[in-house]
């Protein structure tokens, strides 16, 4: 059965672009040309990835892909022409799993679509819950507890808090991280981990600047240790 596409797109040249080359790398093709329509076709249509474009005409990019997360974890690639750093964390934050800056090249981007679909496929399945002396976390629910009350993880804290967990006590090098959780692309980025590293010792550790459980091994990776 192929696979079906989900273009979040109101630019009509950009559009025919995409619904050409994807039809013919035998993909499904659907658009949407608003962030309403895009919502209800996920629904609808269920599709297996989504490219969407944060400049949509009623709806902000990042929003949508806020609310399609509150409903499913189909893998979403943004397109835009935002190129600031700022706007790439933060669609990455809400759950992007990869990121394209316009103008791209056509064969750069088939090759993030094949990878992510990969990825979901290949998924591995929820790691069981890990529960410490300070913290708890349930990955299949997606819920953590700190000193037994609630705490808020975004989507990205989440997907490295698994990639380590589910090394727990090993070092992972920086590459291997950034790529489990930011896709392919990624891999110099060493910045990126150290901000979330921060955030989630902020809000998980005792002592965030002792930590006890989220370490870092200096010019090697990160390790989680319980």
């Amino acid at each position: 059965m192929s696979q079906r596409i989900l273009v979040v797109e109101d630019d009509a040249p950009i559009v025919r672009t995409l619904r050409i080359n994807l039809r013919a790398r035998g993909y499904e093709v659907d658009i949407a040309t608003s962030g309403r329509a895009a919502l209800a076709a996920v629904d609808e249509l269920v599709p297996d990835l989504i490219l969407l474009d944060l400049g949509l005409p009623d709806i902000d990019g990042v929003e949508v892909l806020r609310r399609v997360r509150r409903r499913s974890d189909v893998p979403i690639v943004v397109l835009t022409a935002r190129s600031d750093a700022d706007d790439k964390v933060e669609a990455l934050d809400e759950g992007a799993d990869d990121y394209v800056t316009k103008p791209f090249g056509i064969d750069e981007l088939l090759a993030r679509v094949r990878a992510n679909l990969r990825r979901s496929l290949s998924a591995p399945a929820p790691l069981p819950p890990v529960h410490t002396d300070d913290f708890d976390l349930d990955f299949a629910a997606l819920q953590a507890r700190r000193d037994g009350r609630p705490v808020r993880l975004t989507p990205t804290e989440w997907k490295l808090l698994s990639e380590l967990a589910r090394h727990h006590g090993t070092v992972i090098p920086h590459t291997q991280l950034l790529q489990a959780v930011w896709g392919p692309a990624y891999g110099r980025e060493a910045n990126y981990l150290r901000v979330y590293a921060n955030q989630l010792r902020r809000k998980l550790e005792p002592d965030p600047s002792h930590p006890r459980y989220l370490i870092t091994e200096a010019g090697m990776g990160y390790c989680l240790r319980w």
